[in-house]
């Protein structure tokens, strides 16, 4: 079972905006696309379209502590911190690996949606069964550090 998922790149170039650094739009898409990328090698993509539905983002929140920039390395790590009856809580930390710097932390709650009827489902035991939650993390956890 892939409890924490260590989604890893170097940040290109237009991640930059004009004042030098990444956008803060940036790390709202790194989070999504290790969320993605985590449901895909569990098999939850996989299970989530075969119970006809699909994952949808209610809210988010974010914290930025320190910029990233052109040329990083970053570790953008994430995991589900718990299950309820049609949603889930999964959480982030984003870091720099060179410096061991968190640059930001956030959470998703992502709803589970009938995908033809667009209306909210329960979250059925083999989508479920494809994580662990994990409510608290540590940066140990996630790298050594």
């Amino acid at each position: 079972m892939h409890q924490i998922y260590r989604y890893e790149f170097t940040v290109p170039k237009e991640a930059e905006d004009q004042n030098g650094h990444v956008n803060n739009v940036e790390y709202l898409r790194w989070m999504q696309d290790a969320a993605m990328k985590h449901s895909e090698t569990t098999g939850c993509t996989q299970a989530t379209d075969a119970a006809g539905a699909t994952w949808v983002v209610r809210t988010h929140k974010i914290e930025y502590f320190k910029p990233a920039f052109a040329g990083d390395r970053i570790v953008v790590a994430t995991w589900v911190a718990d299950f309820r009856r049609v949603q889930s809580l999964r959480k982030y930390k984003i870091l720099r690996p060179s410096d061991k710097a968190v640059l930001a932390e956030g959470e998703t709650n992502w709803v589970f949606v009938d995908a033809r009827k667009g209306s909210l489902r329960s979250i059925p035991k083999e989508v479920r069964a494809m994580f662990e939650p994990l409510p608290e993390v540590t940066e140990a956890q996630i790298i050594g550090f």
